[in-house]
């Protein structure tokens, strides 16, 4: 299984071509895929129209959803968000500290096009789920 951020879901429903949304096609049926529950809610408030949200909804119904949150991810994105920033990185947003450190706990690889992303990569050992992310 691996997960699928924001990022890439945003870009695959706005129809943006990219080497993350060409994977996410790719794999689209053919392996597990799965999105974080917090991940959902950001990508479903992007949709203006009724019929492109039911649509998102109807996909989404064939896709893992993830409970991230917690107290246990919680204190590991706060030592995660921690250790990277006394290796001269700050993460910018929490929610990519949370997504992160969960992937890393339960070993998922990370579909990503978010370059705040790369500190975990380099430095946590959070999985690419292509060699282009």
């Amino acid at each position: 299984m691996i997960l699928v951020d924001s990022s890439v879901w945003i870009d695959f429903f706005n129809g943006t071509e990219t080497a993350e949304t060409q994977s996410l096609s790719d794999i689209l049926g053919l392996m597990p895929v799965a999105i974080g529950d917090l991940m959902l809610a950001e990508v479903l408030q992007g949709f203006r129209k009724d019929r492109d949200f039911q649509t998102a909804l109807d996909l989404f119904d064939s896709v893992t959803v993830l409970d991230m949150g917690g107290r246990e991810i919680a204190i590991r994105s706060a030592k995660n968000f921690r250790k990277l920033r006394g290796k001269g990185f700050t993460v910018r947003k929490t929610i990519d500290c949370i997504i992160a450190t969960y992937c890393i706990e339960h070993k998922l690889p990370l579909l990503k096009s978010d370059l705040d992303f790369e500190p975990f990569h380099e430095h946590l050992g959070l999985k690419r789920a292509t060699q282009s992310t």
